[in-house]
């Protein structure tokens, strides 16, 4: 999946000129901002809980202060640099082996300036050790802080095996190179500490599966054919297999527990692999199209002139082969991935920040354009497709179709996805077989999240105080899609229920009676002075707030923009002092019982 990017966020319009240098050299997307800290704050904060790395063009003080309520794991948290106005000094802030130390050397060598590194290990060893460089894994990454340490107060150590990369330890006399046999790995023995084992990552792993495949068991099968062979699991740098078992859930399983991509290819590709094979296959081949999916994934994704370490191995569910990497390993096309992506009323403070991560991680945004526009910066730069209202279901094929070819995907939604929204056609999409309207195969494979935002009926209730504190229902009241007579038998089950009541969609130009019909109902079962809320633009500079009774509402009040709130019998309204609170100084609740507590009645 796509990383987030960088970004360089700037709030001094004095600096816009360092910001632009910093986004030639880094490919950063910029955000230029206002100097004000209770704005520039949030949107730091959003971005980092996303996983951008942060470049900002501002004193370290506003970095850390904007940050220190998000500030958690430090193995996970993206890189921040703080660059000077004047583009005299670029510090590194979190991250330093993450990734901050490096992009910080790279932008002080662009702007020939200095890079401030405070990383003990980078300043004093010359090397990170918990951070070896592509194409290496460090198999006891627990162990890399205290050899770290021990080096540091000059404790002696081995160093045995080619790693170029670790050479400036050498230099320090008190690590001295050991012998070892070409194929042996790289070992870093600290005296009075575990040895740190650094491996070249050397081999692509090739599997396939019976569909359901228990993902232990291929976990299993893999982890003793390697150890039989005296090849490491570290050795391992990536994992291939045909593009049917994309959405297996055992070859996921596996390369997160080996914590290495997965991909996929076409069984054209992986036919094309047939004379290199050690075990064709006729059966195999009558099943998914090529002569074998574990030895043909390897051998095609370890490139030109690749031979198989180890052939094809099987349990009852799995197989499994290994190839070496020679030349220009191919990838093959990872698995896509649907986010659907509730983005809530707008603003970004209430956006939560799993759906902010995700439209980070996205290649591609897809949705109703206003809808994207409120994304603001975070729309920046990515690929957009935008669908008027009314093509909902072009618009959730088009997602999931560009996620079937291997691309990331965020679908945006304004509320919740799955309230009203394009989270049900999507799965409603997925469901239908392809041949009668759904989508196609490789759609069919991706991965899809639902990530939930905040409703309208969440936010009317919220801003107007707790209508919503009982019981209560959601009805739309648009006929396009539900049939009249349902939406009405609706309505009335839920006056007889007496429940507060959200009603979504309440009119449009052309339908303008079921609201009107909806209160005539409801008046047969609840008083006439039952509160009613007018909710339009919520969290939006043009928010408005309109309280009614049932016995008043007109609906010349109400446009498609505006979420109406019915209170139950039961809900009240609170008279306060502030005439910016609730609708012009009025509170609405719906309690729920407490009352007779408080008023000493038994239960």
């Amino acid at each position: 999946m796509s990383e987030p990017g960088p970004v360089v966020v700037c709030n001094l319009a004095s600096a816009h000129d360092t910001a632009r240098r910093v986004g030639d050299l880094t490919g950063a997307r910029l955000d230029m901002r206002g100097s004000d800290f209770a704005d520039t704050a949030p949107h730091l904060r959003d971005l980092f809980e996303a996983g951008h790395a942060i470049i900002g063009i501002m004193s370290s003080g506003i970095l850390i202060r904007a940050l220190a309520p998000s500030l958690g794991d430090k193995r996970s948290e993206p890189p921040v640099l703080a660059v000077a106005e004047d583009a005299s000094a670029v510090v590194p802030l979190l991250g330093g082996h993450r990734g901050a130390n490096a992009l910080a050397r790279r932008i002080a060598t662009g702007l020939n300036t200095g890079a401030a590194v405070t990383t003990a290990g980078d300043v004093s060893l010359g090397v990170a050790l918990d951070e070896p460089p592509e194409g290496w894994r460090l198999e006891n990454p627990e162990a890399a802080k205290p050899a770290m340490a021990e080096l540091l107060r000059g404790t002696s150590a081995t160093l045995s095996g080619d790693a170029p990369w670790l050479a400036p330890l050498l230099k320090g006399g008190t690590v001295t190179p050991a012998p070892a046999s070409a194929d042996a790995p790289v070992v870093l023995s600290v005296e009075g500490n575990e040895p740190l084992v650094f491996r070249r990552q050397l081999f692509a792993l090739g599997v396939g599966c019976a569909r359901g495949c228990p993902p232990d068991e291929l976990i299993a099968l893999v982890s003793a054919t390697l150890a039989d062979d005296g090849i490491s699991l570290f050795e391992v740098a990536s994992i291939h297999s045909i593009d049917l078992k994309a959405d297996e859930a055992a070859i996921h399983a596996l390369a997160a527990h080996l914590n290495v991509p997965a991909s996929f290819f076409p069984a054209e590709q992986l036919e094309a692999e047939t004379g290199r094979l050690k075990n064709p296959s006729d059966v195999v081949f009558a099943e998914v199209g090529c002569h074998g999916v574990a030895e043909g994934a390897a051998l095609a994704a370890a490139g030109q002139g690749a031979t198989l370490a180890i052939e094809k191995h099987k349990s009852a569910n799995a197989t499994c082969a290994l190839a070496k990497i020679t030349g220009e390993p191919s990838q093959g096309q990872s698995r896509g991935r649907l986010a659907v992506v509730g983005i809530g009323p707008g603003q970004p403070e209430w956006r939560t920040p799993e759906a902010t991560r995700l439209i980070a991680e996205a290649d591609e945004l897809v949705g109703y354009g206003l809808y994207i526009d409120l994304l603001g910066p975070a729309a920046k730069g990515k690929i957009r497709h935008d669908f008027p209202l009314g093509d909902e279901e072009a618009r959730c094929r088009h997602a999931l179709e560009a996620a079937g070819q291997g691309r990331n995907v965020a679908l945006i939604c304004s509320g919740d996805a799955g309230i009203y929204a394009m989270g049900a056609l999507v799965m409603e999409l997925l469901h239908r077989d392809t041949h009668n309207g759904g989508v196609s195969p490789a759609a069919r494979r991706v991965e899809v999240i639902h990530a939930p935002g905040i409703s309208a009926l969440q936010a009317a209730s919220a801003r107007a105080g707790a209508m919503l504190g009982h019981d209560f229902c959601a009805i739309s009241l648009s006929d396009l899609l539900t049939p009249r007579e349902d939406i009405q038998k609706r309505i009335r089950a839920a006056a007889e229920g007496d429940f507060v009541i959200a009603f979504y969609n309440p009119v449009s130009k052309r339908r303008r009676t079921l609201l009107a019909e909806a209160r005539e109902v409801l008046l047969q079962h609840r008083p006439a002075d039952t509160p009613v809320l007018l909710a339009s633009s919520l969290g939006r500079p043009e928010e408005k707030l309109v309280l009614r009774t049932l016995g008043e509402l007109s609906v010349d009040e109400v446009d498609m923009l505006t979420i109406v709130l019915v209170g139950a019998s039961t809900s009240k309204t609170v008279q306060t002092g502030d005439i910016s609170a609730g609708a012009n100084g009025t509170m609405i609740y719906t309690p729920r019982g407490y009352a007779k507590k408080m008023d000493g009645v038994p239960s």
